[in-house]
C-alpha cells in the first residue's frame, strides 16, 4: 500500500510540479502528516523533493529530473490503451495525437508488458453506435471542439423541436453518447444541451469567455439523465403476458424490462403472468407495445386497451380476408 502511494506521490509532483502538502493529502486521501513521511521516504530512497515554504510553496522535484518509471502496471497499461480508443479521437481531429501517445506509453512499458498491453488493440474493439443505424454526422464537431478547449463562444444555428433559431453559446464540454455527439453549453446563464448533428451554421465569436470554475461535466451529464429518464415516464400500464412476450419485453428500454422483471406475478395454470411497467404516454405506448403481438394483453389503463383494440380491429381490416390488393 505505501510502495503504491509513494509511486503515487512521484507520479503526481512529475506531473503537476509544485504541490502543497495538503493537496497531496486530498489527493490520496491521507494526512498531511503522512504525506511529510511520505516526502522523507522518497528523498532516502534517492528522489530529489524539494520543498519552499510560504503561502505558495509546497513539494516538487528537482527541476530537470524525471522517472521513466510510467508507475503503471500490465492491467493499467491495459486500460489506458482502452481509453484511447481511436474513434472518437479521429472525430476530434485528435487520430495521429492519439496513436503517438499509445506507441509512447508502449515504449515506456518493461518489454515482458508491451505484448500483453499490444494485445487489447487486436482483441476488443469498441463500436458505440446502436444497432440499425449510423453515427451522427456532426459536421462542426472540429469546431466545437475547438471552442472547447479554447473557451470561445460561439453562434450557432440551431434546430430543436420548436424550430429553427439562433443562439449564443459558451461551450463547456463534449460528450459522445451512443454514437452521437453533444455539446453542453452556457446559453442565457443557463445550462443547456445541444445535439451537434442539429446545428446547422456555426461561427466563432471574437474574445474568450469565464468559465465557470466549480463546473464538473461529468456531474453534469449523469445529473441531466437522470432527470430526464425521470420525466420520460408519466404512467404505467399493467400487461397479460406469456413467457416468449417476457422475452420480446428485453428488447424495450432497461427501465421496462427492469419493472417487467420485479412486478412479474404467475397468473393461472396457463404460464401467462402480469407485469406493471412504465409508459411515456398512450400514443407511444400502443406502438411500442404493439411489438409483443398475440404474445402480450394491456388490461390497465383503460385507454390505452381501448387505444390498442382501435389498432388492432384496424389491422383486421387491412389484412382481413378479401381486404387487401391484388398482387
Amino acid at each position: 500500500m505505501r510502495a503504491s502511494r509513494l509511486l503515487s506521490v512521484m507520479m503526481l509532483l512529475q506531473a503537476r510540479g509544485r504541490i502543497s502538502a495538503q493537496t497531496l493529502a486530498d489527493e490520496l486521501e491521507v494526512s498531511v502528516r503522512t504525506v511529510y513521511r511520505d516526502v522523507d521516504h522518497l528523498s532516502a530512497a534517492g528522489v530529489p523533493v524539494t520543498a519552499t515554504r510560504g503561502a505558495a510553496g509546497g513539494f516538487e522535484l528537482l527541476d530537470g529530473w524525471r522517472t521513466r518509471l510510467t508507475g503503471l502496471t500490465p492491467n493499467e497499461a491495459q486500460a489506458m490503451l482502452l481509453a484511447g480508443a481511436p474513434g472518437p479521437a479521429e472525430q476530434l481531429g485528435l487520430g495521429e495525437a492519439a496513436a503517438s501517445a499509445q506507441l509512447k506509453l508502449l515504449a515506456a512499458l518493461p518489454p515482458q508488458w508491451q505484448a500483453d498491453a499490444r494485445r487489447v488493440g487486436s482483441r476488443l474493439h469498441l463500436d458505440p453506435v446502436g444497432w440499425y443505424r449510423s453515427a451522427d454526422r456532426a459536421e462542426h464537431l472540429n469546431e466545437v471542439a475547438q471552442a472547447v478547449w479554447n473557451d470561445r463562444r460561439l453562434n450557432i444555428r440551431y434546430e430543436s423541436w420548436k424550430g429553427v433559431g439562433d443562439r449564443i453559446i459558451e461551450p463547456l464540454g463534449l460528450v459522445q453518447k451512443a454514437g452521437e455527439w453533444y455539446v453542453v453549453a452556457r446559453s442565457h446563464n443557463q445550462l443547456r444541451t445541444f445535439r451537434l448533428s442539429r446545428v446547422q451554421q456555426l461561427e466563432v465569436r471574437p474574445g474568450k469567455f469565464a468559465r465557470p470554475r466549480k463546473f464538473d461535466l461529468a456531474k453534469y451529464w449523469a445529473t441531466s439523465i437522470e432527470r430526464f429518464e425521470a420525466g420520460l415516464y408519466r404512467g404505467t400500464a399493467v400487461v397479460r403476458i406469456t413467457e416468449l412476450g417476457m422475452q420480446r419485453l428485453k428488447g424495450f428500454s432497461a427501465a421496462v424490462a427492469e419493472a417487467a422483471n420485479r412486478t412479474r406475478t404467475t397468473v393461472g395454470a396457463d404460464g401467462w403472468s402480469r407485469v406493471t411497467i412504465p409508459i411515456e404516454s398512450i400514443e407511444y405506448a400502443a406502438i411500442e407495445l404493439l411489438r409483443l403481438g398475440s404474445e402480450g394483453e394491456v388490461l390497465k389503463p383503460k385507454q390505452l386497451r381501448e387505444r390498442m383494440a382501435n389498432t388492432v380491429r384496424a389491422l383486421a381490416q387491412i389484412y382481413g380476408p378479401g381486404s387487401g390488393s391484388d398482387l
